[in-house]
This record gives C-alpha cells, structure tokens and sequence, in this order.
C-alpha cells in the first residue's frame, strides 16, 4: 500500500511526493535557508503550526514575520516566553499585558509592583534571553476542557477558568513551554529561540516590550514614546477594571446574567460624557484663539462620521454652529486613485483626495462664501453633488472628518491656532485574559466588514482581501501623525463585539475555503467563538455602532 501523498508548495511552486505524517517543518527543510525563519504554513487556506503533521493531499504556504499572520504568530510566542519569564522573577505575581504601544511594542505590567526600575528590567532581560538560547520547544496539547481547567487552576488562572467556562466546550487546546503552560488563541512558533530581537525599558508603573516590525523583522521596535495614546488606553482600561468587566469572561457572565442592557447603557453614557468634555474644549479654543476649523481623523471604521454628528451635537448645546465636511467625499474618481505597490488602489493615500478642489473649498468657505459641495459615490466610484450648499458665518465652526486630518499637507494655508486636531481610534480596553489583548484592528475589521456589506456593497471577501493595503495605508499615512492631536477620543464600546458577532459570523461564513483569506475568516470565527452575544436593542440610535450594525438616526 503507498503511503505517499502529494503536497503542492507555493514558496517555490514545487511539488512533492511525501510519506503521510510528515511534518510542516520537515516541509519547510526543503525550501532552504531564508532570509526570515517560518514561523507557521497556510495548509489548504488555514494556518497551522509547523509541528503539524500531512496525512492528506494539501497545498502548503509557509510564512514569515513578513506578513500580517506571521508577525502575530512571532508575538503570542514572545508572550509566552515573558510569561514564563516573568514567573520566574517575580514568582506568585501576575503578568498583565495591556495594551500595544508603537509599531509592534506592547505595555506592561507585574501584579503588586508599582514601579520597574532598571535592576528589575535587567533581571527580566536576562531570564528572557536565557529562555530564548535554551530554545525550548512549545506544544500545543488538545485536551478536555476540565483537565485544562484544573491545570489553570493550579496557576492561580483565574482570567483564563472565566472564559473557558462563560463560553462551555467539551475540548480546548493548551501551550506548554517547558512547565510553563498557558493559551494564546492562535498559532506559536516551535521554540522560544525564534524570538531573535527584543528590546526591554522601564515605562510607568511597568515596563514597555518592543518586537520585531513586520516591515523589518531583523530589528525590535523600541518607540514608546506615544504619551497621549497610553493616557487613553490606560483610562479605558482603569475604567473597564472598575465596572468588572475587564476581560472578556466578565462580560459573557453579564450577558448571560441579563446585564447586557444596562452595561449597553453605561457605556453610551460614558461615551456622551466624553464628547461633551471635547466640545467644551473646542469652545474654549473658538473663544480664546479663534479656532474656527476641527479636523477629526482616525482610521478606518473607528466611527469618525458619527463622532463627528455626536460632537456637532455637543457643540450646538454650547452655541457653536457645527458645519459638517467629510474628506471621503473629496476622493477623486475611481480610475483616478492611485495604486499601492501591489497594484491595488490606494484610498488611503492622501493623492485619493482632490486636494485642489478641497483647498479651494476651505479657502472660500472662510471667506464667508456659498461653496456647493460633492459627495462620493462608493458604489459606483464617481462623484456626485449635494443639493444644498454651504456657508459659514461668525458663530460656525467646520468640522471635518476622514483619516487624514492630522496630516499638515492636507490645509497648509490654515494657521495652527485656528484648527483643533482630534484622534479617534476604536483603543480596544476590554481584554481576552491577563495576557492576551483584542487587537483594535480586529475590532476595527469586525466594524468594516458589517458596514461595507450593509451599505457599500462589499461581500467578506473583497473587505478582507482589501484590508492588508488598508493596514499599509495606516502605518504609512495615519499613524505617524496621530500624537499630533489636542485630543485623543477612544471609540471603542466594551460591549460591542459582543454586538458585532451575529453579524460578523454570517458575512464571515460566505468566504469560501479556495482563497487565501479564508484562513482570515475563520481566525476572525474562531475568536468570535469566544463572546455570548448581546442583543442590539437597547443600542441607542445615536451610538457610534449604529454607523455600522444600521438604525442610526443620523443620516450618513
């Protein structure tokens, strides 16, 4: 009997005739010395670790920290090895990671230590490059959900026992490093040596980690420098800490409890406060310096539009006269955005705006003048124009949105004293445990794909496909600017993927296993499979979800 089977390989279009059981890293051998190390494989569109063996025909895709799937393999090791790190330094104390700071650095903390001095930093660096030469190897182990619960227990895994049992399954998946055990929802490397470049300083209370760039994996990132995103990262999360619901276990358990109305509430209120704290800021600025012009930018689908309508509100109540601008609708026609280095259009690119046309409109604008505005056509890719014009007088104050609004090229002609920046971005606070944060650009993609399904015509796979230059837009035309802003104003809702899974799971599930971003799809399912969901009735029709689950009360 042959106990061949074919493997097709795509690093190298080859393909192979291999005995069944091989392993993905036995594969990997054949490809030879790389410039980057392969962290996992795409088997047949879903990633694997390389540990994983070949029992049937497949085509096989090995990556690296090159790409998006890679680099999140590179840094759940990296947490593994500073939790076991971190136990060894400082036994019986927990390690917090809190939230990311920079291109690819993340803040920390160890439970019962206010302050990391360099003697602390020393030790940590040294227990982790002590971890890394060791190269010892990871595990993921399948095994009934009691036995793992009993191991976490053990541990003292409280953050980790919540969510395995508000989200009951008969199985679940364990890593084990040496005898540190643990769980990082989603693929690791083999070893603790594939870590090659960190970078450790003192930051806060705890301590700053920088890993390696996606755009240059020979080096770490170690930029922590980011005062402004840390002061709002580390207020949501204060906050979410004294509302008891920090993880993502505590809101399933408010959820199944009949809670999910009233955390809906506190939420939105606690939204609606902070729009009024930025709008007597701006009136404030109007009053002192003369600032006529707000510029509001942010990613994608961090909720600008609305935060814009809801602030207009604010500032209405002070008795400013908001007048709304969106960049969007400055974009030039279809076959006239320019194209990234892979040949796909880029929006994100500030040459995708009509700077001419949207200068001139500003100029005139303040100028007192009538100015007739455009408005973009998503659907057909053309511009179009509104029916009533607009015009300022003594008491307006124009209000733009769109993701470049901190960028100074966008209004040269504009004087810093009279505009006033603000950076909105969806600064995901709620975590999945104490050691493994929602990233904000997978809530940010859970928003998008909902949205542009409902209302722009876009099916699952042409959003997640579209994504990645989307994400190379950012890094390159919005996230250089945002410590530029007056205000910081975060997004996020801590109830809202909860809210966002029935959704998302429909639209995700029509993405079929012959492309490439299905392993995407169901990476973004199986997180899903972690949140009970909430019902959307109580949402008010002013929340910033509204703009992408629909029943907004806001026109858009």
């Amino acid at each position: 009997m042959d106990n061949t089977i074919r493997v097709s390989c795509e690093n190298n279009t080859a393909t192979w005739q291999v005995e069944m059981g091989t392993t993905l890293s036995d594969l990997a051998s054949r490809l030879g010395e790389q410039p980057h190390p392969f962290l996992a494989a795409m088997v047949n569109n879903r990633i694997k670790e390389l540990s994983y063996r070949i029992y049937t025909p497949v085509t096989v895709r090995f990556i690296d920290a090159t790409s998006y799937a890679g680099i999140r393999v590179l840094q759940r090791t990296a947490w593994f090895i500073l939790q076991q790190a971190v136990g060894e330094c400082f036994p019986d104390k927990k390690l917090y990671i809190r939230h990311s700071m920079g291109q690819s650095g993340f803040y920390c903390e160890v439970e019962r230590i206010e302050s990391f001095g360099e003697a602390e930093i020393s030790t940590l660096q040294e227990a982790i490059e002590r971890i890394i030469r060791a190269d010892e190897p990871i595990h993921r182990r399948r095994m009934l959900t009691e036995e793992v619960r009993r191991l976490y227990e053990e541990r003292g895994f409280d953050d980790k026992i919540e969510l395995l049992e508000s989200c009951p399954r008969l199985y679940s998946n364990l890593h084990t490093m040496g005898n540190e055990i643990g769980y990082f929802y989603g693929a690791l490397a083999p070893s603790a040596g594939y870590l090659n470049h960190f970078c450790l300083r003192p930051y806060y209370k705890g301590f700053f980690i920088g890993l390696p760039l996606r755009t240059n994996p020979e080096s770490a990132s170690c930029d922590a420098l980011q005062e402004k995103m840390a002061d709002v990262f580390r207020e949501h999360q204060s906050w979410v800490g004294m509302m008891g619901v920090p993880t993502v276990g505590a809101i399933n358990n408010r959820i199944r409890t009949g809670q999910g109305g009233a955390m809906i509430k506190v939420a939105e209120a606690f939204h609606e406060r902070k729009f009024a704290e930025i709008a007597d800021a701006i009136y404030e600025a109007n009053r002192t310096h003369g600032t006529r012009m707000v510029l509001i930018s942010g990613p994608s689908s961090s909720g600008k539009t609305t935060s814009s309508k809801r602030l207009s509100i604010q500032l209405g109540v002070l008795g400013l006269k908001p007048v709304m601008l969106s960049l969007d609708d400055y974009f030039v026609d279809r076959d006239k955005t320019p194209r990234d280095e892979q040949g796909d259009y880029d929006f994100e690119a500030l040459e995708a705006i009509d700077l001419e046309l949207f200068n001139d409109h500003l100029k005139r604008l303040m100028q007192g003048e009538e100015v007739e505005i455009p408005r973009y056509d998503f659907i057909t890719g053309r511009r179009c124009w509104h029916e009533e014009p607009l015009r300022l007088d003594e008491r307006s104050i124009l209000i733009i949105e769109g993701i470049h609004g901190l960028n100074p090229r966008l209004t040269p002609a504009i004087p810093n004293h009279q505009k006033f920046r603000i950076y909105i971005s969806c600064f995901t606070s709620v975590a999945m445990d104490n050691l493994t944060r929602i990233s904000t650009t997978d809530n940010r993609m859970l928003r998008r794909l909902i949205r542009d399904y409902r209302t722009r015509g876009a099916d699952a796979l042409s959003t997640l496909r579209r994504f990645p230059s989307v994400r190379r837009g950012e890094e390159k035309h919005i996230f250089p600017y945002q410590e530029e802003a007056d205000v910081m104003l975060n997004s996020s809702l801590f109830y809202e993927i909860s809210v966002l899974k029935p959704f998302a799971e429909k639209i995700l599930g029509e993405v079929p296993d012959t492309v490439p971003e299905y392993d995407e799809a169901r990476r973004m399912l199986k997180f899903l499979l972690n949140f009970v969901p909430c019902p959307a009735d109580e949402i008010p029709p002013t929340s910033i979800l509204r703009e992408f689950i629909g029943g907004s009360s806001f026109s858009y």
